[in-house]
């Protein structure tokens, strides 16, 4: 990065705030960094946090966003800048975009909400600026490191077709009890969406829509077992690229065993004239609590077969701890969250993308070589 260049952050949570130091620690006084949230205390907490991992830091502007739209000095920043980093809640993806698009910003987010993902494809269609959707770890690096594994498979072995891509992801704590077996590593928002919409796989060589939660597995993975579901979302666009080059493909969540039972029980007892997801969120909320200590796990792999039906099979796997960043702890979930949208801002500033971008196009090796992600995920 030659030049000067200003990004935006909206949203100052964990995740928002991970980025913004990520991109201050790699770019330094090169960068311009505005972080803006609607809440205040949020906003300025996430300055403290950041200057406390990076006690130097220069070019941080804090914003207040409005609640809703937009005001004069949210436009000035954005007009401004080259490259807006969605990290609000799903459901204000479109808002955001319809902003970018306005200002002319790159634009990239991390929301797995297939509806709003929906919407942000056709307003992108002629955009002369990038909207690269779904960068996180799930949506996000699960399905560039599939598309990896995929090619790699055709280029090591004499494979004529694949049969199956699996991408399998969890974020995880320590230490859990019954009855639910789990505990909130990040934000709660969204998960009982993925617990409960529809989810996009490809059976038999054909898409399909098939309920989140009905295909359970087990696993053991390093002598501990796991169970995984699938869940809406994860996927991306992945579905719809591999259609007759793959028989089967699908992503699902990674759970310790015992909680998808009492999601099911617990569903199950929601009265039919509920919203069942707003309902699902509030028993979680009530049930299960907010944890500090975490891991992610992550797991792909591509099956295929050569002339002679000999079945060959290309994986990875990686189990991620909390690391250290500048003078501040991450969470797990933040930081392999963090580092693949930092990735696509670095790769924004070089690239000449515009329209919607999808994980499926996005070049996987310079993806996985670039400094976020190896410092993170490793070679």
């Amino acid at each position: 990065m030659s030049q000067p260049h200003q990004i935006v952050v909206v949203g100052a949570g964990g995740i928002g705030r991970a980025v913004a130091l990520m991109l201050k620690d790699h770019y330094g006084d090169t960068l311009t960094l505005y972080i803006g949230d609607h809440n205040v205390n949020a906003c300025e907490s996430a300055i403290r946090w950041i200057k406390s991992g990076l006690p130097d830091v220069t070019a941080l502007i804090p914003f207040i966003m409005p609640a809703e739209g937009s005001d004069i000095e949210m436009d000035f920043i954005l007009k401004n800048s080259q490259i807006v980093l969605d990290c609000l809640p799903g459901t204000q993806a479109p808002r955001i975009a319809r902003m970018a698009k306005k200002f002319h910003l790159h634009y990239v987010n991390l929301t797995e909400y297939v509806k709003e993902t929906n919407e942000i494809v056709e307003l992108a269609e002629n955009a002369d600026s990038a909207f690269v959707l779904q960068t996180g770890l799930a949506p996000g690096f699960i399905n560039i490191l599939a598309h990896r594994l995929y090619l790699d498979l055709f280029k090591e072995h004499p494979v004529e077709k694949a049969d199956q891509i699996i991408m399998r992801v969890g974020a995880l704590p320590l230490n859990c009890k019954d009855p639910h077996f789990y505990g909130f590593t990040w934000s709660p928002v969204g998960v009982a969406t993925e617990y409960l919409e529809d989810c996009i796989v490809i059976r038999n060589g054909q898409k399909a829509q098939v309920p989140a939660l009905s295909s359970r597995e087990k696993l053991i993975i390093d002598a501990i077992p796991f169970e995984a579901d699938l869940t809406s979302g994860g996927a991306a666009d992945l579905p719809d690229y591999f259609i007759g080059k793959v028989v089967d493909l699908d992503y699902k969540t990674l759970r310790f065993p015992g909680h998808y039972d009492w999601v099911k029980i617990v569903a199950s007892t929601i009265p039919k004239n509920r919203d069942k997801i707003e309902e699902l969120q509030r028993i979680m909320l009530e049930n299960i609590p907010m944890v500090e200590e975490d891991f992610v796990l992550i797991y792909s792999a591509v099956e295929g077969r050569d002339k002679n039906n000999t079945l060959w099979l290309n994986e990875k796997s990686y189990w991620i701890n909390q690391i250290n960043w500048g003078q501040v702890k991450l969470k797990a979930i933040q930081a392999t969250t963090a580092a693949p949208m930092a990735e696509i801002a670095r790769m924004l500033m070089v690239e000449q993308w515009s329209g919607p971008v999808f994980q499926s196009q996005i070049d996987p090796y310079r993806f996985m070589e670039g400094p976020f992600i190896k410092k993170v995920y490793g070679n």
